[in-house]
């Protein structure tokens, strides 16, 4: 049997590289303490550790604050060298990924035109949507360029991150909208990621695509029609997630878990409300 002095560079790179690629959103830098404690190599770590976060930040739209708002980490605001662009401040910064500390801000030009005050109206109506139905969520709206077609991202994140309760939970939604003359094409994924894990570790997630065809009649009845819609799908997803977790059967958890629980035919408050971010429809 090998022990961890045995292991190799590259085999504990990779070791390294598994174990935080997994880490649930919100429990990053607690992986990180760990692994370290596994491989006893806190320099290979940290190295490692740097350039996975870059990955896991900007794949779950890790929210920061910057100059007092919030900004997400996403594949969209990435200008390399580890800066990031705020499309709402009109400025760009560097990030210590491991630390979460930004610095050296600087202005980043944005060119006023007709996309631009699209994106800004939309940002307006998911800033106010995401305040009546999530309570913490962040939004950001990127404009995008594909060839001569103008494009905007908006992208969601809401969490509750519960460790003294033994659980968290992640909410994220990715939407495409394409701006072509008359209407535009939506398509968007959700993502729904829940680690629990007292007595037990038990990871959900949950994924969806949706895509459909709205009218371009103005900025500002496209972002409600955006809104609209997305209110729509937020519901019909989060309704079919409850309807599937509520219809699981003890026969059903029992057969598929790796490790069988005891039977105690005891009632478990699972508040499942606040494990899905207690998403409203009012």
């Amino acid at each position: 049997m090998c022990t961890r002095q045995d292991l190799c560079k590259p085999e504990k790179v990779s070791l390294i590289c598994s174990f935080l690629r997994q880490s649930p959103p919100g429990e990053f830098s607690h992986v990180v303490q760990d692994v370290s404690a596994l491989v006893q190599d806190e320099q290979l770590v940290r190295q490692e550790a740097a350039r996975i976060a870059a990955w896991h930040n900007k794949s779950n739209f890790t929210p920061i604050k910057v100059n007092g708002h919030t900004v997400l980490l996403t594949h969209y605001n990435d200008l390399g060298g580890n800066r990031f662009f705020d499309p709402q401040g009109k400025f760009s910064f560097e990030l210590d990924y491991l630390r979460q500390v930004t610095r050296k801000p600087q202005l980043h030009g944005v060119l006023l035109d007709k996309g631009e005050l699209w994106r800004e109206t939309l940002h307006k109506g998911l800033k106010a949507y995401i305040s009546c139905h999530f309570p913490i969520a962040n939004c950001c709206v990127f404009k995008k360029s594909l060839g001569k077609r103008q494009m905007l991202v908006a992208c969601i994140e809401a969490h509750q991150y519960q460790p003294s309760h033994h659980w968290n939970s992640h909410w994220k939604s990715d939407w495409t909208l394409a701006l072509t003359p008359f209407t535009t094409q939506v398509t968007g994924i959700f993502l729904l990621q829940i680690h629990y894990f007292k007595d037990a570790n038990l990871h959900v997630t949950v994924s969806k695509s949706v895509s459909d065809t709205l009218h371009m009649i103005d900025q500002s009845q496209f972002a409600t029609d955006f809104v609209r819609f997305l209110k729509a799908e937020d519901t019909r997803f989060h309704t079919a997630i409850l309807e599937d977790l509520q219809a699981c059967s003890e026969d059903i958890w029992g057969k598929n878990l790796r490790r069988k629980l005891p039977v105690t035919r005891t009632f478990i408050n699972w508040n499942i409300e606040a494990l899905f971010l207690g998403f409203s429809e009012y």
